[in-house]
């Protein structure tokens, strides 16, 4: 077998894996921020209460798959229902 087909044969055996997987549910969340509330603070929350995350208006949100970072965007509306705009994909590499 040469080089050429045998690439092909990985190619083909990696598709098929990925075929394999396409139909399995993953989680994926959307974070707008965070922050940090002493308890006593946290109780004292009620309705109209305004909680400030650490985050500046109009930075990119974070988007999660399982956990991990795979991305950046923005909130969007579809309809009557918000949705993300994917603007950047986190590498390998970089998801720490």
């Amino acid at each position: 077998m040469n080089d050429m087909t045998a690439d092909f044969a990985v190619d083909a055996a990696v598709a098929a894996n990925l075929r394999l997987l396409q139909d399995v549910d993953v989680k994926l969340t959307v974070e707008i921020g965070s922050t940090t509330l002493a308890l006593r603070e946290l109780l004292a929350l009620g309705e109209g209460s305004v909680i400030e995350l650490d985050r500046q208006a109009g930075e990119l949100l974070d988007v999660f798959v399982n956990g991990t970072l795979i991305g950046r965007g923005e909130v969007v509306t579809v309809g009557e229902r918000f949705g993300v705009k994917l603007l950047e994909l986190v590498s390998p590499e970089k998801r720490g």
